[in-house]
């Protein structure tokens, strides 16, 4: 009996300890939800800018490939023996300056002969004349005398002419190349001396789209640079082909950049040209990096106040925008945001729309230089 009863008891209390402890995880488990279920999470650290309207620097960029405003393959006009090379590779030769000297021995003595004959027919020609004017003379040998005078005067300017083309001289001061002829090479006509280019201003040859062919004008001003995004120099539009490449669809322009400091810029290279156009004023514009690219389109976060828990807090919310044109790490928007409101500039990967967020501008991403960031800077 007694066993029976001690059976029960601790049957009883075994009872009563499993409730205690299911009644306790139950009550754990309920406050710990409901301590959760008030609790914010922290802010997120976001950097931010102001969506502005600002005057709008148009341009059209193209790319472009420059060649000296004075620049040949210099060649020789005769045949010959090469009896002189007077310039060493890149040195700045002015212009008529004798380049290379061909033998011209052989006509030097021809034009000697013909001299002779000239100053033998200009004594026959004033001895004619007299004798015509006295009337001892026939008007026949008179103009046979001419004749022979005029054939001698011929022959020594072709003598001469033929002289002056064996001395090769500069056409304009400039730069010269690697002499590709030797001191004693045998020429033929057309064989290639060297290259000569006058750094001193450099033409820019560059394509622009038809659609844009219109906004081109002689005297319009452009920017050029060896990267994209970094124009140096300037220059102006001088000419622009009044036809459209049908195959292309492209129309030819050439600018000219007057001072080539240091010759900075060679013949044949590779430029990145932006031609200026007049600015326009009260364009909406935010940081590239505020602009987030989805399937949906393009959006930004903007910042606005709200109240939580009796407190002021800055609240994220979603907004599609419309883009534009893209310049200087800034891009236009057509619409979907306004002048004075604030979009998150960067930290957007941590953000869904509604979240709270905390404003840390220590680094303006807005002064971002992507180019000097690929380049390694």
């Amino acid at each position: 009996m007694k066993r029976r009863i001690v059976v029960s008891i601790v049957f009883l209390l075994a009872l009563l300890l499993c409730a205690g402890l299911i009644g306790f995880n139950f009550f754990r488990d309920q406050k710990i939800k409901e301590f959760f279920a008030g609790m914010q999470p922290p802010p997120q650290v976001v950097s931010a800018a102001k969506v502005e309207a600002k005057t709008w620097s148009p341009g059209i960029r193209a790319l472009g490939t420059a060649k000296a405003a004075n620049g040949v393959e210099l060649a020789v006009e005769a045949a010959g023996i090469v009896k002189q090379v007077n310039f060493k590779p890149n040195q700045r030769i002015e212009q008529d300056a004798l380049l290379v000297q061909i033998d011209d021995s052989i006509d030097r003595a021809d034009l000697q002969d013909v001299g002779a004959a000239v100053k033998l027919g200009e004594a026959s020609f004033d001895r004619a004349k007299t004798l015509t004017a006295r009337g001892y003379g026939t008007e026949a040998s008179y103009d046979e005398v001419v004749a022979r005078l005029a054939t001698a005067r011929s022959r020594q300017s072709r003598i001469q002419a033929v002289i002056n083309q064996k001395a090769l001289k500069a056409p304009f001061s400039g730069v010269i190349g690697i002499p590709r002829v030797d001191v004693g090479q045998y020429v033929q006509p057309g064989t290639v001396v060297a290259t000569f280019q006058d750094l001193q201003s450099m033409k820019v040859d560059f394509t622009i789209p038809e659609q844009v062919a219109s906004n081109i004008k002689l005297g319009q001003q452009v920017r050029l640079g060896v990267t994209e995004g970094n124009f140096i120099f300037s220059g102006h539009v001088v000419g622009k082909d009044p036809r459209v490449d049908p195959k292309t669809r492209l129309v030819s322009v050439q600018a000219i950049v007057e001072e080539n400091k240091d010759g900075a810029i060679l013949p044949g290279q590779f430029l990145h040209v932006e031609a200026i156009l007049p600015p326009e004023p009260n364009v909406i514009t935010v940081p590239q990096t505020a602009v987030i690219t989805s399937l949906y389109g393009d959006y930004v976060y903007t910042i606005e106040q709200e109240e939580k828990a009796g407190k002021q807090v800055d609240v994220v919310k979603q907004v599609f925008v419309k883009t534009g044109r893209r310049r200087g790490g800034v891009v236009e928007i057509l619409s979907g945001i306004t002048p004075g409101q604030q979009v998150v500039a960067s930290g957007q990967n941590k953000l869904q729309a509604g979240a709270t967020v905390k404003i840390n501008n220590t680094i303006d991403v807005t002064k971002f230089d992507a180019t000097k960031f690929a380049n390694g800077q």
